[in-house]
């Protein structure tokens, strides 16, 4: 299963914020805030607007008078205070149910909004694959190409040079220029918008160039480093 789909992976931090992720679930979620950035993104988007449920709500201390009548009804110690206790009694327990019913309100929108994130979602199918491998034929990259999304994955084997970054190119059937796809992830995975000419049959391969840090300054490869058919599955 892939959690870092998008509909997933804010189902998953709705349910970690809010505290229903339990068990293998929600350890399975800490391992994947350790291991992915879109994971902790994700989580603090969801912490900022579940904790905005609780701007508007005012603050209320119990009276004095509270506790002791906690006290007197589980005789732990008689009451000796003058009837007018009981009043502001019956306020505090008023202000409670107000305060309460607050509560109840902010988590049925909290549920409402749960419920739409959580709707199924059909998986997009991975229409295309393609796999950078080293000069010892150990893959780098891996790359699964969908209808709106490119998911790459970095794989153990890559070592990352320091002062430089890898850029991604398609390269055109047609003999044309590469273009551009964007910088490469150095590690862990990352999602990108699926660029509509990587599905239309037109691209002959995928390539990665290594480049200064930003990526090319030209708008063409500096150093290709690898080259990978675009296969289609």
């Amino acid at each position: 299963m892939n959690y870092l789909k998008e509909e997933r992976l804010n189902a998953l931090a709705a349910e970690y914020v809010v505290g229903t992720l339990r068990g293998k679930a929600r350890l399975r979620y800490q391992k994947l805030l350790m291991q992915y950035q879109i994971v902790g993104e994700t989580t603090a988007k969801w912490e900022e607007y579940l904790v905005g449920f609780s701007d508007g709500i005012t603050p209320v201390e119990p009276p004095h008078a509270v506790w002791e009548q906690i006290q007197h009804r589980l005789d732990h110690g008689n009451s000796t205070k003058p009837v007018s206790n009981v009043v502001e009694f019956e306020q505090a327990k008023q202000a409670r149910w107000r305060y309460l019913s607050f509560l109840s309100t902010a988590a049925a929108m909290i549920f409402a909004v749960l419920l739409v994130v959580m709707m199924p979602v059909a998986d997009e199918e991975i229409s295309h694959v393609a796999v950078f491998n080293n000069a010892d034929n150990a893959p780098l990259w891996v790359i699964e190409i969908s209808e709106s999304t490119m998911d790459v994955k970095v794989t153990s084997a890559f070592a990352a040079t320091t002062d430089k970054d890898y850029e991604l190119w398609m390269v055109p059937e047609n003999g044309e220029a590469p273009i551009s796809l964007g910088l490469l992830p150095e590690s862990g995975f990352e999602h990108f918008a699926t660029n509509a000419i990587l599905l239309n049959g037109s691209i002959a391969a995928l390539a990665v160039s290594l480049e200064a840090p930003g990526g090319s300054k030209t708008g063409a490869p500096t150093e290709v480093l690898y080259i990978a058919p675009l296969v289609s599955v």
